[in-house]
């Protein structure tokens, strides 16, 4: 058993030495500031949600807030793969829910719609995959494309923007808009 822990080890040192993949760093206050960022946006969606009766999606909004806050200048974070990003898994959604009903087949062919939309409108969004399941498994009708996804991102966005500014960074949120 030795022998074996010990040429993974070296396995992994190697591969680590090579420098194909590094975990990405961050200052001393980021995880600080995520988890403000995080907390902030979350609760605003949830504030609105109670007060709008409107379930407003906080799975796939929840990981739009990780790639906004810890990750703000991925690409997958800018805000045209936020919000249109997150329209297309809706539209994927609602479309699938009328042509096809809300089987497993359905939920795969949303999301699989969601991210060919994504790639040829260069809007590629993650969370934009568990809003078109999410979208199926809620059997979405139309208004679901405007409440909760598009009003969700944009508020994301509106809290993301004025949160990064509030911050005295060299490079702020967002990189580009479109």
């Amino acid at each position: 058993m030795k022998p074996l822990l010990s040429s993974l080890i070296r396995f992994c040192q190697k591969e680590l030495d090579k420098g194909r993949y590094t975990q990405p760093s961050c200052k001393r206050w980021q995880p600080l500031l995520s988890f403000i960022g995080g907390l902030i946006a979350i609760s605003c969606l949830g504030i609105i949600s109670n007060l709008s009766n409107y379930s407003l999606l906080v799975a796939p909004f929840g990981a739009s807030t990780v790639l906004l806050f810890a990750a703000p200048n991925s690409p997958l974070a800018q805000p045209r793969n936020l919000v249109f990003g997150n329209l297309t898994g809706a539209i994927s959604a609602v479309l699938c829910v009328f042509l096809i009903g809300t089987s497993p087949l359905a939920s795969g062919i949303a999301v699989g719609l969601a991210i060919a939309l994504g790639q040829a409108f260069r809007c590629l969004h993650p969370p934009a995959g568990a809003v078109a399941l999410l979208g199926v498994l809620l059997k979405a009708s139309p208004i679901f494309i405007l409440i909760p996804v598009l009003s969700g991102s944009l508020i994301l966005l509106v809290i993301a923007f004025c949160f990064h500014r509030l911050q005295k960074r060299e490079q702020s949120y967002p990189l580009h808009w479109l």
